[in-house]
């Protein structure tokens, strides 16, 4: 994609999904106010009006920068490890907001390094790294951002190689706005939206916010996915249809994870199919017995496989059973 396409494709989908708390009045808004006078002269009343004052509000240039993410779990020698965060403008004025990543956070255990492209825009709302997301270019695709707009951005950073289990290292995001930054009240003469004064607001028109890696010689992954066969010639989701779901239990790293227990609860609206639980595509019985599944009813029916002890060599741990739309 060309820069000036990929500008356009991030311009597109910066819009408000969230609430925030934008200041007050949107700028370039236009105040005027006449006041009046009403009278009794000689026993003729009348009335007089004074002259029209007018004046622009001025545009406040304010952000929040927020991290979404839980600390997330690595090994020695991973890459693409993503960090979510969210940009949010709370000025109330559009404005751009160049952002950067930095590794160098002070006391930390270790710096990790920033991916040969380490800032994305999460398009697709997924909360990682996937193939819908847009990379940032820097002065090419800066978000630009309405009053109360929030953008989601991934850091991608590798983690180095050699590091001991339970180090920390941390990664910042930081934002600023375009128009510029300073001691709060500091003015912009007319580079304001509309043509008015821009003011730096109380954060000083610039934030960070701060996400960490920690090493652990094991990691836990957890994917789920559901396929639809619907009732009679339809595929859609409708009564009657059947839905199956699988779960794909990875375990990366170095070291055992031990005592992996899954639960699944069976979705409201819908009922277990008997027979249906499997493990690496092996069939479960459904009554708690010498095998490792079964099928929990009650109020809150679910279904349990105890998977044990597994180790990255192990290889992924799929489960799968089917349900029936009420």
């Amino acid at each position: 994609m060309r820069l000036k396409q990929l500008a356009a494709a991030v311009l597109g989908w910066c819009v408000l999904v969230g609430v925030a708390q934008a200041v007050g009045t949107t700028a370039g808004t236009s105040v005027a106010n006449q006041a009046q006078v009403s009278y009794v002269l000689a026993g003729v009343p009348g009335n007089s009006t004074s002259n029209t004052t007018t004046f622009l509000v001025a545009e406040v240039l304010d952000l929040n920068v927020t991290l979404v993410s839980s600390t997330v779990t690595v090994s020695a020698g991973d890459t693409n490890r993503t960090l979510l965060f969210t940009l949010t403008n709370t000025g109330n004025g559009t404005e751009v907001f160049p952002v950067a990543l930095d590794n160098l956070v002070a006391g930390d255990d270790f710096d990790p390094l920033a991916a040969s492209t380490a800032v994305y825009f999460d398009t697709d709302g997924s909360g990682d790294l996937s193939v819908a997301d847009v990379a940032y270019a820097a002065g090419i695709n800066d978000p630009a951002l309405a009053p109360d707009a929030t953008v989601a951005v991934l850091l991608v950073n590798d983690i180095p190689a050699g590091l001991a289990d339970g180090l920390i290292g941390r990664s910042r995001l930081l934002a600023s706005a375009a128009t510029g930054t300073g001691t709060p009240g500091v003015s912009f003469a007319g580079q304001g939206a509309g043509g008015t004064d821009a003011v730096v607001g109380a954060n000083g028109a610039q934030a960070n916010a701060t996400g960490e890696y920690q090493l652990s010689e094991a990691q836990v992954t957890l994917s789920k996915s559901a396929t639809v066969a619907g009732s009679g010639s339809s595929i859609a989701p409708t009564p009657g249809a059947s839905i199956t779901y699988q779960i794909v239990v990875n375990v990366a790293g170095s070291a055992s994870a031990t005592g992996l227990i899954l639960t699944d609860a069976i979705p409201a609206g819908t009922t277990f199919t008997a027979g249906s639980l499997q493990l690496n595509g092996i069939a479960l019985t459904d009554a708690a017995d010498a095998d490792v599944g079964e099928f929990q009813g009650g109020a809150t029916p679910s279904v349990r496989v105890a998977l044990g002890d597994l180790t990255q060599t192990a290889g992924p741990q799929t489960v799968a059973f089917t349900v029936t739309i009420n």
